[in-house]
């Protein structure tokens, strides 16, 4: 076991501001870009309403950028959210945020994520999809290897991280370069069809009931710039570059975003975006055909590592920062000696990841992590409205960068997270998933009354 040095001991500030920002956009661009715009699509009706849905999904998620920017430059200390949350509502909302993250959302998704990884590599090399054992023996390996790497140095998990997202990000601008000079073959009698599905029409619904409904996966494809706050106490000059990065990976990810969808509606119509079970390899096929499902494979498996690096690279850093305020179990808040990572709170997140991949179904993971994330939503909301909180328990704190159009602009975000979370309950599966998710946060409660409500010295 590697040794530890003293609780006292911060980790090094070692990343710049590309590296912060690599942090947000990779760990929003995941898997979902190339899945989620099927089911967008599908629910909004139209290529126009899809597009204005990705549209707006962005504008809110840019408006919680935002806010999390002020609060990111006044709390620039590893794992920086659990401080927002326990100074904002109390500690017992940051021991929950960080219990239901580490135990469920991040663990849950390494595994899931590593799965899509380790199928997509197998694509790409030309073996075919692993199944079964093998496709658990190779995710096993993947997340293994990245415990490793992000254990030897933060540095490690950093190039890991900008390799795979300059990788992603030119793979989807590469989709939209294609879309635009290219002709696709589509498919004889392909048309657009109205502005709003029927089904959307005889449920007496009409274009803003489409685009809302549609909201729901597409801003679920927009989480993940919070990250940049759990690495903050790694950041170099945090108070200025936590913002920009925040803010510049959002920016950079909305415009992504946006021109990637409109790629693959005129790469394959509506109707081909709908059926698409592979929307890159489609859509670059129609262009094309024959060798491109190995490529975006390839593609696709890059950018889950990306985010599967992510997941390890930042996670740890919440449940470090938990220990070392004496609410969590001491030796979490330990640094390795040599390399100043937290080495026990990696491997925290990276064993639970794989007693999960190995002990349950796919399925099974899978209906976890979306409960739990129906939950992280909640956390979305609360370190928002923290903000307006803090700005009245602490007004003379000092904020190098506050949030334009305050207040206005993180209610928005919360009113439009609220929105999300009540159109996710509209789904018989996201109920059951919500379920779920509060009786994490139930089990959270127990465990934080039995064993962490007083503070622990460390």
């Amino acid at each position: 076991m590697p040794d530890s040095t003293p609780t006292s001991v911060q980790p090094a500030r070692v990343l710049g501001g590309i590296d912060a920002t690599c942090i947000v956009v990779g760990a929003i661009v995941g898997v979902g870009i190339f899945l989620n715009p099927s089911q967008v699509a599908l629910l909004a009706g139209s290529s126009n309403l899809a597009i204005a849905a990705w549209a707006v999904a962005g504008l809110i998620a840019l408006c919680g950028a935002l806010a999390f920017a002020e609060l990111g430059g006044m709390y620039n200390s590893t794992g920086a959210q659990y401080e927002i949350l326990r100074d904002a509502y109390g500690p017992l909302a940051g021991f929950l945020f960080v219990f239901c993250n580490s135990t469920a959302i991040q663990a849950g998704s390494t595994a899931i994520i590593a799965v899509i990884c380790a199928g997509h590599l197998g694509i790409a090399v030309g073996t075919g999809e692993p199944e079964g054992f093998a496709l658990l023996v190779l995710a096993g390996t993947l997340i293994v290897g990245l415990m490793g790497a992000n254990i030897v140095g933060v540095r490690w998990g950093s190039r890991i991280q900008n390799i795979t997202v300059f990788s992603k990000v030119l793979a989807l601008i590469a989709v939209t370069a294609i879309a635009a000079f290219a002709t696709p073959h589509l498919p004889a009698g392909v048309t657009e069809p109205a502005p709003v599905i029927d089904a959307t029409r005889r449920a007496g619904h009409g274009v803003v009931a489409a685009i809302v409904t549609a909201l729901v996966p597409a801003f679920f494809a927009y989480g993940g710039w919070q990250h940049a706050l759990w690495i903050a106490g790694e950041v170099r000059d945090p108070r200025r570059t936590l913002p920009r990065a925040i803010v510049g990976g959002v920016v950079v990810v909305v415009v992504i975003y946006v021109s990637v969808n409109w790629a693959y509606l005129k790469l394959l119509g509506f109707d081909g975006v709908v059926s698409s079970k592979s929307l890159a390899a489609d859509a670059v096929g129609s262009v094309f055909p024959g060798w491109t499902r190995r490529v975006i494979a390839a593609a696709v498996a890059v950018s889950a590592y990306g985010v599967l690096n992510a997941q390890l690279l930042s996670g740890p850093r919440l449940v470090f920062a938990m220990a070392r305020d004496g609410r969590f179990f001491r030796s979490f808040g330990a640094l390795n000696s040599r390399f100043a990572t937290p080495w026990a709170a990696i491997l925290l997140i990276g064993i639970m990841a794989l007693v999960l991949l190995f002990a349950a179904s796919q399925k099974r993971i899978d209906q976890l992590v979306t409960g739990v994330v129906f939950v992280d939503g909640v956390f979305f909301a609360l370190t928002v409205l923290a903000l307006l909180i803090l700005r009245r328990k602490r007004p003379n704190a000092d904020r190098p960068v506050r949030v334009i159009g305050y207040p206005v602009v993180p209610l928005l975000f919360v009113l439009g997270e609220v929105g999300l979370l009540t159109g996710a309950l509209m789904e018989e599966t996201a109920r059951k998933a919500a379920l779920i998710g509060i009786a994490w946060i139930v089990a959270g409660v127990v465990l934080f009354v039995v064993r962490f409500r007083v503070k622990k010295a460390v």
